[in-house]
């Protein structure tokens, strides 16, 4: 996929992000890999949704530098740049302060595995990692190390919201979306009473299931 059309693609994106209610005024971003090149592109920072177009996605190096692009980058660039280094697998990155998932990160409690949705998308319970302040990498190391040898594509950064990864950019919304969708649920369930915990074989079953038999292939 050309530069281009990976800007257009993470611009397109953020309407994702509006679209289920998991920003608000211009918090939040997405950022995406450039396939065989050391760079990935990322929201402007500051910048309302209404006003994006690709040409405002700004292009930015490994280590966070811009490369190409007339605005400033978002202050979470730091962060994405990390991930992008550590894990040469993820293609995509995307934060958020959705409401309930971020309610969890304030209380510093990861959300248990309870629903078959949970197991089948992220594998486990959706983990906590460190608290962190934005402005440089100490939020993407705390990523990476939550999220080493987890299943989950979803950390909750304690005291701050969600950050996802997955394979490209639409993959990343969709962990942001489904993790706001289960917190929610989960947030319900417990309100009315004790949650049930899905058994550990089973969580295994149904991650096989839903991430190797279902959909089309």
């Amino acid at each position: 996929m050309t530069l281009s059309r990976i800007r257009e693609e993470v611009c397109a994106l953020h309407a994702e992000l509006v679209r289920y209610g998991l920003v608000a005024w211009t918090a939040g971003n997405v950022s995406g890999r450039v396939p065989g090149e050391d760079l990935f592109v990322i929201k402007p920072s500051g910048i309302s949704y209404d006003d994006l177009n690709p040409a405002a996605i700004v292009v930015c190096d490994l280590d966070g530098k811009v490369v190409e692009g007339d605005l400033d980058p978002s202050s979470d660039t730091a962060a994405h740049a990390y991930v992008y280094r550590e894990m040469p697998e993820v293609g995509g990155v995307v934060h958020t302060h959705s409401t309930y998932a971020t309610a969890w990160a304030a209380r510093g409690e990861p959300i248990p595995c309870v629903l078959t949705a949970m197991a089948d998308e992220f594998g486990g319970e959706i983990p906590v990692g460190p608290f962190a302040l934005i402005g440089n990498d100490d939020i993407g190391r705390g990523i990476v190390a939550t999220l080493a040898g987890h299943r989950s594509p979803a950390v909750l950064m304690r005291n701050h919201g969600v950050f996802t990864i997955g394979k490209d950019a639409k993959a990343a919304v969709k962990a942001a979306v489904m993790c706001e969708d289960v917190a929610r649920t989960v947030h319900l369930a417990r309100s009315a009473g004790d949650l049930v915990t899905i058994a550990a074989d089973d969580v295994d079953r149904l991650y096989d299931r839903y991430q190797n038999v279902y959909g089309q292939r």
